[in-house]
């Protein structure tokens, strides 16, 4: 890495793959399963670990290896991994560390994907988890075991967002040597850097806003290098490989990820100042608002609130249907990240795989609406979603 520029933002532009004899400006796709060796002896190296040739494509790839450098440079860690969908860096993140006998702690508000994962998977391989509610710091205390090997957390936490005090968690970590597994993906590099808190582990969806445009599925999971290897070797073996293609696409993303964030996080607050004021609006939350919960944690430990508004909509599951069928610009999909502007509802989509029970306890309340605020003039979305709140 040239001595020229240091800062983490020229890196996720000027981190390349070594150009060609060709001399190309742009990466080139390698669109390619294996890769050649001159001689026999060299083919042995890479094998034995020797080397750091590519072997093959669900070993390593350039086109992955870039987007994975950029990606420990935004997050100043030390290695990484990429995977097919942020779904397996997530499992690999724990199945690659844990065993049977071992226990887990998770935090109760989780995507409804990890959820599933924690409690109904995990125990089947003798892996125990206990949910501990976000931001009860007793209550972690109490859940240690031990047995405890990790501490996996979200913060941001999708889609409540509620925010949890990265230098406490740090430092709980370290008081009972656990590993602390953080899901970064509603802040981003951008908004906040886990690994200055004492994060082992770091985790992202790259299908949201890292690539941002809602093209392509993928994974990615930065941290200390000796967690790294052995991730890297059990997904080396299990096969949640990312494709050259959707990396090439991630990595050229990242070029433009910080003049994206800036227009997701304005526009993010502009919304939730406006919906604040409607009359069918029980409630919003925004990290940044000062009436959020952990307003004084989201300002010490993220530069800004993020591009997810959630609100509660007076009148539950058929205020929030009649809701979603009355905007005219905002997309219903599943997904979040993109430049265009999403509504959904976790109750029925997302977490609909909990039970009713469930869902209140982790505080999916049944007129809940998530906002995934995209790069629209501002004023287009909230007339949009005004125009779908009117009675």
């Amino acid at each position: 890495m040239s001595e020229a520029f240091k800062n983490e933002l020229s890196k996720a532009i000027r981190i390349q793959t070594p150009v060609t004899e060709q001399m190309e400006h742009s990466t080139p796709l390698f669109l390619t399963s294996s890769f050649c060796f001159t001689e026999a002896e060299d083919m042995r190296a890479a094998f034995a670990d020797e080397n750091d040739d590519n072997i093959y494509s669900r070993f390593s790839n350039p086109n992955v290896n870039e987007f994975i450098k950029k990606m420990c440079a935004l997050e100043e860690c030390e290695a990484g991994f990429a995977t097919a969908t942020g779904m397996a860096a997530v499992f690999a993140s724990m199945f690659a560390l844990l065993k049977q006998g071992d226990h887990l702690l998770c935090c109760s508000s989780v995507f409804g994907s990890t959820y599933t994962l924690v409690t109904k998977y995990l125990p089947r391989y003798g892996i125990q988890c206990t949910l501990v509610p976000a931001n009860n710091n007793e209550a972690w205390e109490k859940a240690v075991q031990a047995n405890t090997k990790m501490v996996y957390l979200e913060t941001p936490t999708n889609p409540q967002l509620e925010i949890i005090d990265l230098e406490w968690a740090g430092r709980f970590c370290r008081q009972h040597n656990l590993i602390l597994n953080v899901d970064n993906c509603f802040a981003t590099p951008l908004l906040q850097k886990p690994v200055h808190y004492g994060a082992h582990l770091i985790l992202h969806s790259a299908t949201k806003w890292l690539d941002g445009q809602g093209r392509v599925l993928g994974g990615v999971i930065v941290g200390k290098a000796d967690l790294i290897k052995e991730i890297y070797l059990f997904c080396r073996n299990t096969g949640p490989a990312l494709s050259p293609f959707n990396a090439w696409l991630i990595s050229k993303s990242l070029e433009t990820l910080d003049v994206r964030m800036q227009r997701h996080c304005d526009n993010a607050m502009k919304v939730a100042l406006a919906l604040k004021n409607h009359n069918n609006v029980a409630w919003v939350k925004y990290p940044f608002l000062q009436d959020h919960p952990q307003y004084s944690i989201a300002k010490k430990q993220m530069k800004a609130g993020g591009g997810i508004v959630c609100f509660e909509i007076k009148g539950g599951i058929e205020k929030g249907s009649a809701f979603l069928n009355k905007l005219q610009m905002l997309s219903i999909t599943a997904n979040l990240g993109d430049t265009r502007s999403i509504a959904s509802h976790p109750a029925s989509t997302t977490h609909s795989k909990l039970s009713q029970e469930e869902r209140q306890s982790v505080g999916i309340t049944p007129g809940l609406i998530r906002i995934s605020v995209g790069l629209e003039y501002a004023d287009d979305i909230i007339n949009d979603l005004q125009q779908a709140l009117n009675d």
